[in-house]
């Protein structure tokens, strides 16, 4: 598929929940739908820029670091792979004030999805780093070139390309997950939508346009995923 017609989806998509919601007189709850619908869309910009950050610093200590950064970079990855999203939202929110940390529940929010989302992260560029030919490695060596450095200047790039489409998989995953963060008094989009239908009993209206904009967003994270590997595969190509 390609970005046109993901672009497309994504327009058509979204228009059609408006539309639901005008014929179906919820005009005067779309300003309150869209209100959650930016919350999810900070929390999830949010998240994925930790689960980045997470996963690049978690596959490259376990497979490169001393062995106690081994250690720590292997026991977040167990960890939070290991344990629900929604525990784990839990913990920072109510467990953490017993040992006298408050955080406010966004970045609760973006913290727990975020790592949670950068464990299999992780193992997404742990894998894309070993894809790299081993002549690539033996080039660095031949000429004189740090460890550092050439994960820098060769390897990673290298790898970056092959990152981008599980990458993409899970954001979209990450995106999902917000719906969890309302149990902890966020008023994202779903939390938006219980709270109106607990108000109008419309359930069928004000989850099918709840539905149609959850999947538009994932359509826009779809189709800037594609432009970046497009974007990464010209570079290599342009590398050759």
């Amino acid at each position: 598929m390609q970005l046109r017609p993901l672009a497309i989806c994504a327009i058509v998509f979204f228009t059609a929940g408006l539309a639901v919601a005008s014929f179906a007189n919820f005009r005067e709850f779309i300003p309150g739908l869209l209100q959650g619908a930016w919350i999810t869309v900070q929390i999830t910009i949010g998240g994925c820029i930790v689960a980045v950050v997470a996963a690049l610093l978690a596959a490259i200590a376990r497979m490169y670091g001393p062995a106690p950064l081994r250690w720590l970079a292997v026991s977040y990855i167990e960890l939070f792979r290991g344990t629900s999203a929604l525990v784990q939202l839990f913990w920072l929110f109510f467990v953490l004030p017993h040992f006298g940390i408050v955080l406010e529940p966004m970045s609760v929010a973006i913290a727990a999805l975020g790592l949670n989302v950068g464990a299999y992260g992780a193992e997404v560029v742990r894998g894309a780093i070993t894809a790299v030919p081993r002549g690539q490695w033996e080039a660095s060596v031949a000429l004189n070139m740090p460890r550092k450095l050439a994960l820098r200047r060769i390897i990673l790039p290298q790898a970056f390309a092959a990152m981008i489409p599980p990458w993409g998989n899970l954001f979209i995953e990450l995106l999902k997950a917000t719906a969890l963060v309302s149990l902890i008094t966020i008023s994202d989009l779903a939390f938006k939508a219980q709270q109106m239908n607990q108000t109008t009993f419309r359930t069928v209206e004000i989850f099918s346009i709840v539905l149609v904009m959850y999947l538009a967003i994932s359509i826009l994270i779809t189709v800037g995923m594609r432009a970046l590997e497009t974007v990464a595969a010209r570079g290599m190509a342009r590398g050759r």
